[in-house]
């Protein structure tokens, strides 16, 4: 076992944790949060490019055929999602935003790897992932519902 890509996960989670609520306060401050994720995402945009030409191949654009056209509008789904999450934190809190997104991740995931879905290795759902997923489930109507 990796381990240390789990801990990398773990703290890419962290990261991403903080990203989000920090887009969110950008559009709190500017009372505009399409205009914040429009910024973050100019920033991360500027900043993807430099991380891409750090490892310059040309031959990246003669390959671009090859991906099916679906495959990019991630980059549109990306967007969405992150104006998305921006704009529910300040209304719900990140507690009950974050922990419904990893419930909804989980979930996703156990589909994803049981179908092999875009490549995934194929892992079949058992009862025991069914039971840890809906333990996830309790626990996201108890830390989003709980007063």
């Amino acid at each position: 076992m990796k381990i240390y890509l789990f801990a990398l996960m773990l703290l890419i989670g962290v990261v991403l944790a903080l990203h989000l609520t920090m887009n969110a306060q950008v559009g709190v401050i500017l009372k505009n949060p399409k205009m914040g994720n429009a910024l973050f995402w100019t920033i991360g945009g500027i900043t993807a490019i430099l991380i891409g030409l750090s490892s310059w191949e040309g031959a990246v654009f003669s390959r671009l055929s090859e991906v099916p056209i679906w495959l990019l509008t991630a980059g549109a789904m990306g967007a969405a999602l992150v104006f998305g999450i921006a704009w529910t934190i300040p209304q719900i809190g990140a507690g009950p935003a974050f922990v419904l997104m990893i419930a909804g991740q989980v979930i996703a995931g156990l589909l994803f790897s049981h179908f092999g879905v875009l490549g995934s290795p194929v892992e079949p759902i058992s009862l025991m992932k069914i039971f840890g997923a809906l333990l996830l489930i309790g626990g996201v109507g108890i830390v989003t519902f709980a007063r």
